[in-house]
């Protein structure tokens, strides 16, 4: 199956990117497809070897590959050294809607103190607050409720029913997807003879400029200082991210992460499905951290981290726990028996 885009030939795909052409300089596209189902007129690409066979009976009138491919490339080629990154930027801008017209829905309620920029669509039933400024091309969808005194910046696309609460500001070139909560009360409780006291909330979220936000995740707003998400950072789906705390620039985090207060995340960092960070820690730049690790303490140099153990069968699993309970005895048995030894 084939996704239809805008039409495109091979010379403007390649300049995109800055890449070289293979074949036919004058063939265009109009449709996007896996090498395995592509048809004429239909543009894929070649990454991974398990899918060469593919490759080599494709019948896409053009592949984006890595130069050293090309010899098994039965048809058109865009080359590049990394055509998994090429073929994000070709895709996008084959799929990128045309220019929004200024268009908002009857049963929108927008307040008179609010502030619309040109270009920008509002679809129906969304709530704008008082003294919100909303910029030039950005679409609201259907939904959504912006509090007061809220800013979105230029061009971006905020998805059905996401919750953005006052005194929060949005970048430009965002996209938060559905259901995602921006500024909610970050958990603070004091304990009073047993009972818990609610800390108010006075902070707000600051998110950058080309920040994604996946679906029902949500950001807390700061105590006092504020929850800050960089320019470039990637959130995935059901995200948890306490109060104060802040994220650096294009630092990529995968579903599931919950990540407590006061915490900072450097740039450039890679955060696996399901982990969780403890709070007020500090994680510093170009740190990856695997799917379902548990940091419990500060990373104070770039590197990969893990923790956990993978998945066995259940029997293996439990005798390597008691194996596991009896590691400090064991332990201090060797260190005795080493003693002996000098």
């Amino acid at each position: 199956m084939s996704i239809s885009t805008r039409q495109a030939s091979i010379k403007e795909l390649a300049e995109i990117v800055g890449a070289s052409i293979h074949g036919d300089s004058e063939v265009t596209i109009s449709g996007i497809a896996t090498l395995e189902l592509a048809k004429n007129s239909d543009l894929s690409f070649f990454t991974n070897r398990k899918y060469h066979k593919y490759l080599l009976s494709t019948e896409a009138s053009i592949v984006i590959l890595h130069p050293d491919d090309v010899k098994h490339c039965p048809t058109n080629a865009i080359l590049t050294d990394d055509p998994y990154l090429a073929y994000a930027k070709i895709a996008t801008w084959l799929t990128k809607p045309e220019n929004l017209k200024s268009q908002i829905a009857v049963s929108a309620i927008i307040a008179e103190s609010a502030t619309i920029g040109d270009n920008t669509s509002i679809e129906a039933h969304v709530v704008i607050g008082n003294n919100s400024l909303i910029g030039n091309n950005v679409h609201l969808s259907a939904g959504c409720v912006i509090g007061d005194n809220v800013k979105v910046g230029n061009d971006t696309v905020i998805y059905p029913n996401v919750s953005i609460y006052s005194n929060v500001a949005i970048g430009s070139n965002t996209t938060i997807h559905s259901g995602a909560v921006l500024g909610s009360d970050g958990f603070g409780i004091a304990n009073e003879k047993g009972q818990w006291f609610k800390v108010p909330q006075l902070g707000t979220v600051i998110i950058g400029d080309n920040v994604e936000v996946g679906a029902n995740t949500t950001i807390d707003r700061g105590a006092i200082e504020d929850t800050v998400i960089e320019n470039g950072v990637k959130l995935d789906n059901l995200i948890q991210i306490a109060h104060n705390v802040r994220i650096g620039e294009n630092t990529a985090i995968a579903g599931c992460v919950g990540i407590a207060g006061s915490t900072t995340i450097g740039k450039h960092c890679a955060i696996g499905g399901g982990s969780g960070i403890l709070g007020h820690l500090t994680i510093a730049d170009h740190v990856h951290i695997t799917a379902t690790s548990l940091v419990t303490k500060s990373i104070k140099e770039s590197g990969v981290y893990s923790s956990g153990t993978p998945l066995q069968e259940n029997a293996q699993w439990h005798k390597n726990f008691v194996r596991f309970k009896q590691l400090d005895k064991m332990a201090r048995r060797l260190s005795k028996l080493e003693k002996k030894d000098d």
